[in-house]
């Protein structure tokens, strides 16, 4: 097994990278998961603008094929080269596991793999196969901590030649993280707002990040996770009003309740209390935001959790088959994780 921990990325992907033909990029940061999948990538030396070369596959296009994997990384490219095999949005597909693991036990040697994955528990299918063999690169990709926010804002800051003041600096940490592709584009809005000022300070935070977030959706979550239906439709007209799609209401109460379930699963193996687990698991919340998590991981249990996560992802499934009812889809079922929230409160 090589698990390549986050603080050791950088240096993996410039020296070690090269020597591993199988990545498993998995997390609960799917910014992050996707960025880095993206610098792997780069690193194989196959041509990502030529179709003969790159293939992207979504994991449900091996549910009607479980061979195809198979294929498709034992196929001669047509011009010869190698060529790179890239899955996105997988979890333990039984499709999946069964090919990846017979391409663990003999990796190829013209063809690369990488799979995009969520937040996958330590023992789950996919994670056991990959992390039980010497051919497969493990990097799990969890939400940025304070130095890595640090050292993104630096980065992105450096490009316009910025400074930021450590009054603003703490403003804008409390506004990241949580997605890595999220956060590196509220920094880069901020600085092209502030090109040729010198220095950031608070009040170019609050005009251009708070102005970000003012239909943020997390609005509608609190409310849900609080069980205050009143809360939940007025911050549903914001988000209508706005023209922001009711889908990524859904999408982002679904993270959440991933979150609460990584959280409410270490609560209890360990038999730790929520405010234990929040220190480490909710570090990058906004401090606003934290009391509504702590209250909602001491009402929900394991089970509760886990129940709510299929339903959502089963609306999330249903959005996207029929369009066209979207909306009624998004308010029917966050509406019923309002009432239950209010029920377990």
């Amino acid at each position: 097994m090589a698990e390549v921990k986050s603080h050791e990325f950088d240096g993996f992907l410039q020296s070690s990278a090269r020597n591993y033909r199988l990545f498993v990029v998995y997390g609960p940061d799917r910014g992050l998961v996707s960025e880095r999948a993206a610098q792997i990538a780069a690193k194989t030396g196959v041509d990502l603008k030529d179709a003969f070369s790159l293939l992207k596959l979504d994991v449900g296009d091996l549910q009607n094929d479980a061979g195809r994997l198979l294929d498709e990384v034992n196929a001669i490219g047509l011009f010869g080269g190698e060529k790179l095999i890239w899955i996105r949005g997988a979890a333990n597909e039984k499709a999946l596991l069964d090919s990846f693991q017979l391409i663990a036990n003999d990796p190829p040697t013209a063809s690369f793999v990488i799979v995009e994955a969520g937040d996958l528990k330590k023992g789950s299918g996919l994670r056991k196969v990959a992390e039980t063999s010497r051919a497969v690169a493990t990097i799990p990709c969890y939400a940025d901590d304070t130095r890595a926010l640090n050292a993104l804002i630096d980065t992105e800051l450096a490009t316009e030649n910025l400074r930021i003041g450590p009054a603003a600096r703490q403003m804008l940490l409390e506004l990241l993280g949580g997605d890595r592709i999220a956060s590196r584009n509220e920094v880069r809005k901020l600085a092209l707002y502030c090109r040729g000022q010198g220095t950031i300070e608070e009040e170019h935070v609050a005009d251009i990040i708070g102005d970000a977030s003012a239909i943020s959706t997390d609005d509608a979550v609190d409310a849900i996770l609080k069980g205050d239906a009143d809360a939940f439709l007025h911050a549903m007209q914001k988000i209508a009003s706005s023209k922001t799609r009711m889908f990524l209401v859904l999408q982002g109460c679904l993270r959440q309740f991933q979150l609460l379930d990584t959280m409410r699963t270490e609560m209890d193996e360990r038999r730790l209390q929520a405010a234990q687990v929040m220190q480490t698991h909710g570090r990058h919340l906004h401090f606003r935001r934290k009391p509504i998590i702590e209250q909602a991981l001491k009402s929900w249990t394991a089970p509760a959790i886990a129940r709510e996560m299929n339903r959502l992802q089963y609306a999330i499934l249903q959005s996207r088959q029929r369009a066209s009812l979207e909306d009624t889809i998004a308010m029917q079922t966050l509406l019923a994780t309002t009432l239950q929230s209010a029920r377990k409160g």
